[in-house]
């Protein structure tokens, strides 16, 4: 199925499963939502539990302290900078400053990225923001089967978690098993093992990074691939022990490169395979400035598979290993 319908079917279980999962959000009921993901809700479970909201994302992020469990639609990421002050100083903060006597189980759906003439403000990727705040928890799947995976234990969390998606995925398509096994929030998965190199990537990047290995493999390098699936918790002992093997990494990550979550992922590898590694790590990430409209200058702007492959060749060379 796609990304899409693995989302929907995914919201669709859960509400059957709790009658206390409800959506609400802008246009996600009669519009069906501005991407469909929320397609025949509406018809299904009616407009109690799929409630559209007036344009205010600062006043419908909210509802999880009284005892429902809450999946908001913010139609994109870049609107929830309008929420950050209910999202940052109280949702992630409750449940330490009372004690632990209240949680808030809330999930926020919201997708973001570049590639689709959107212009700056409707672009960006700002998840570094909340990946930085303690309290809450940040996933951002890649692959239909993940999505609906770390969806269903999103909602099913007791803390809030900013479910992170990306415009360019929702077509994408994928197996997804009938009984999915259970995902860990904070779990990297490695999807590609290797020896020479490690990628690395989360979203649309963890999908580049596969892209990126089979050209390697064509050209007889053996790359490891790690999607890192979460971005807080981060699964720092998956990273370390991949580059402990292969000796060298390459980071390709869809927001900019300055204080990026990229820049953590090396930090942590510097802290616990710096001794294993046979080159400085490498970054991949988009251009330091508003991406462009127009769609020439939006490509150049946004990271690619050959920019992240001429990073992977160039430290592989580094180290001796040449096609």
């Amino acid at each position: 199925m796609t990304y899409r319908e693995a989302l929907r079917e995914t919201l669709r279980e859960e509400m059957r499963r709790d009658d206390d999962v409800f959506l609400i959000g802008e246009e996600i009921g009669i519009f069906e939502g501005s991407y469909k993901i929320t397609a025949g809700l509406l018809a299904e479970f009616g407009e109690k539990r799929v409630r559209d909201t007036p344009i205010a994302e600062e006043g419908f992020v909210g509802a999880a302290m009284l005892g429902l469990r809450p999946v908001v639609e913010i139609m994109t990421i870049n609107f929830s900078l309008l929420a950050l002050d209910q999202i940052v100083n109280h949702a992630a903060k409750i449940y330490g400053m009372f004690g632990g006597q209240t949680s808030v189980p809330m999930v926020i759906r919201t997708p973001g990225g570049g590639g689709q003439q959107l212009g700056a403000t409707h672009s960006q990727n700002v998840e570094l923001y909340y990946a930085f705040v303690p309290g809450l928890k940040v996933v951002a799947p890649s692959t239909p089967a993940d999505a609906r995976a770390l969806l269903k234990a999103a909602i099913e969390d007791d803390d809030p978690v900013l479910f992170l998606e990306n415009l360019s995925l929702y077509n994408t398509k994928g197996e997804v098993p009938e009984y999915l096994p259970s995902v860990q929030i904070g779990k990297a998965a490695v999807t590609r093992t290797g020896s020479d190199i490690t990628l690395i990537g989360y979203s649309r990047m963890a999908t580049i990074c596969s892209e990126v290995a089979e050209r390697l493999a064509a050209d007889g390098f053996s790359a490891e691939v790690i999607d890192l699936r979460s971005l807080r918790p981060l699964d720092r002992a998956t990273l370390i022990e991949s580059v402990r093997k292969t000796g060298c990494a390459v980071i390709g990550e869809d927001d900019w490169l300055t204080y990026g979550i990229g820049a953590e992922v090396a930090a942590s590898i510097s802290d616990g395979a710096f001794d294993y590694l046979d080159a400085p790590v490498r970054r991949v990430a988009m251009a330091e400035v508003p991406l462009p409209y127009a769609k020439p200058l939006e490509r150049l702007a946004l990271p690619s598979a050959d920019s992240l492959y001429t990073a992977a060749v160039e430290t592989l060379a580094a180290v001796g290993k040449r096609r």
